[in-house]
């Protein structure tokens, strides 16, 4: 039996278990998303009678943020519709896309399938890395992040024992703050900090008037903030274990802000894009005046103009300006 999966381009039919498919498009990013998620919207509407729902992954061979952020939407409408949502026929490369965005949970993967097309009609690895943005791909970029996380450490190290010392005396508790936070289209990843905050910050957080408008959170007079956190946080020294995390990888000197979870469950599915990058210790929105910043949508413009300016002269630039800021002591958190 044949059935037809909806699809942005020409209905591609398929065998299947008597089931319709949704197909999800070769490339599922900030350029195909938008009718990726009218054509899944459309396809929940007329199939109000399933109990699943089918994404034929058989075509995909390249997500990026925007293609996750899509693919957590049309999870969300499935579950509000009780569907559970079922990958067919995914490639090895979507699989592991899939496992490292955390999507392999709530999206189920179906081994059973194989893709339908030749393997062999699949761009190359390297060809699909071309779609990444070049500042993910540059080989400069990644040699200057390992330089400067060396020298960051060699700080972090002889700065950790003053500073451990002056945490402890002024709130007693562990030395850092580690939080789960997204990176690089979404990822999962695990940031470190000098705590800077109460011991029960976290559980304290609702009780905080946000003030910025969005998903993006950021008080000025957080009372959770202690007197030795204060400083931290002015100088950033509070920032210095994240050199760990340039060194391994998930982050990079300058790129955008790394979200919580709390904040991407609030993105629309245009907002990913800001995850097309690495997360960085700096970026664009630090040194353009941040303390001003009131509103999310300021933060997202911020974060593409640097995608779009990106060049490793311009990285060099906003180094050599956050440390211009950090001396002058007109830093704030992050």
């Amino acid at each position: 039996m044949q059935v037809t999966s909806l699809t942005i381009k020409p209905v591609f039919l398929v065998p299947t278990t008597q089931l319709p498919l949704m197909s999800v498009p070769p490339q599922l990013d900030s350029i195909t998303y938008e009718a990726f998620w009218a054509s899944c919207q459309c396809f929940l509407a007329t199939h109000l009678h399933l109990k699943v729902l089918t994404l034929d992954f058989s075509q995909t061979h390249f997500i990026d943020s925007c293609g996750i952020g899509t693919l957590r939407q049309v999870v969300r409408a499935a579950h509000a519709n009780n569907l559970k949502v079922v990958a067919w026929s995914v490639t090895p490369r979507i699989t592991q896309i899939l496992k490292t965005t955390g999507l392999d949970g709530p999206i189920s993967i179906d081994d059973r399938t194989r893709a339908l097309t030749n393997p062999e009609s699949y761009p190359s690895i390297s060809e699909s890395t071309q779609l990444l943005h070049p500042s993910v791909r540059s080989l400069s970029k990644r040699g200057l992040d390992i330089l400067g996380a060396l020298v960051g450490l060699l700080i972090t190290t002889l700065l950790f024992l003053p500073i451990a010392i002056a945490i402890q005396l002024d709130n007693p508790g562990p030395v850092l703050f580690s939080q789960m936070r997204r990176g690089l289209h979404g990822r999962p990843i695990r940031i470190w900090k000098f705590r800077s905050m109460v011991t029960d910050a976290e559980v304290r957080k609702c009780e905080i008037v946000n003030q910025i408008e969005g998903a993006f959170f950021k008080n000025d007079r957080d009372p959770r903030i202690t007197r030795v956190g204060h400083f931290l946080r002015r100088t950033s020294l509070d920032e210095l274990p994240q050199f760990w995390c340039v060194l391994t990888g998930s982050m990079s000197l300058i790129g955008t802000r790394p979200p919580t979870e709390d904040e991407v469950t609030q993105y629309a599915i245009s907002d990913w894009q800001r995850l097309n990058v690495k997360p960085g210790l700096a970026g664009e929105w630090q040194v353009s005046g941040r303390s001003s910043i009131k509103t999310f949508r300021e933060v997202v413009a911020l974060d593409l103009a640097y995608q779009s300016k990106w060049s490793l002269a311009y990285d060099l630039k906003l180094i050599v300006k956050t440390i211009a800021i950090i001396f002058s002591r007109r830093s704030g958190a992050c």
